[in-house]
């Protein structure tokens, strides 16, 4: 729950960007790894990947019973999965969408509503700032999408939401 409350006001921190550089939005591979969820098991994998010298770019952890999820972003795909498999963890490669975001508030909000009014569905999405961040003042906002071109487009072009008013529903007691 303390996690759910500091990742919610990480998010409220973003705000509103009219254009993303293009040249900073890439498409990379991200690592889904299958953990038993019991103590140590994040540590052990974190460890072996941190003595290869494999930085993580962004990473999240989510919890499905005895199960847990780690998808993490790593500089070096090949190591990072020759690490993996001498820890002998389950794993899948997915291509997702890394967007530099401002950290200020309504950032993230603006590029999710600019990615539904093309009618593109996040999967999911997560969060990662520091030093990998593409510019001073800027987050990296992870997004697994249905059409990654599109999505890559969309978050690129001057014209956006801001300039393009949703379709505004009609409140349910008046249908």
């Amino acid at each position: 729950m303390v996690f759910l409350r500091v990742v919610l006001r990480f998010l409220r921190s973003f705000q509103p960007q009219m254009k993303m550089e293009a040249r900073e939005m890439q498409v990379s591979k991200q690592l889904s790894v299958t953990l038993v969820n019991k103590p140590g098991r994040l540590a052990s994998v974190l460890s072996a990947l941190s003595k290869e010298k494999i930085h993580c770019t962004a990473l999240s952890v989510m919890n499905a019973g005895d199960r847990g999820t780690l998808r993490l972003v790593p500089d070096d795909v090949d190591a990072a999965t020759e690490v993996l498999e001498r820890q002998n963890v389950r794993f899948e490669i997915t291509d997702v969408l890394l967007a530099p975001v401002p950290m200020q508030n309504g950032a993230l909000s603006k590029a999710c509503e600019r990615l539904a009014a093309e009618h593109l569905n996040i999967d999911y999405a997560y969060c990662a700032v520091g030093s990998h961040a593409p510019a001073k003042g800027k987050g990296l906002m992870v997004i697994k999408v249905n059409d990654l071109a599109k999505a890559q487009r969309v978050l690129t072009e001057n014209t956006g939401v801001a300039r393009r008013k949703l379709p505004v529903r009609r409140p349910v007691h008046s249908r």
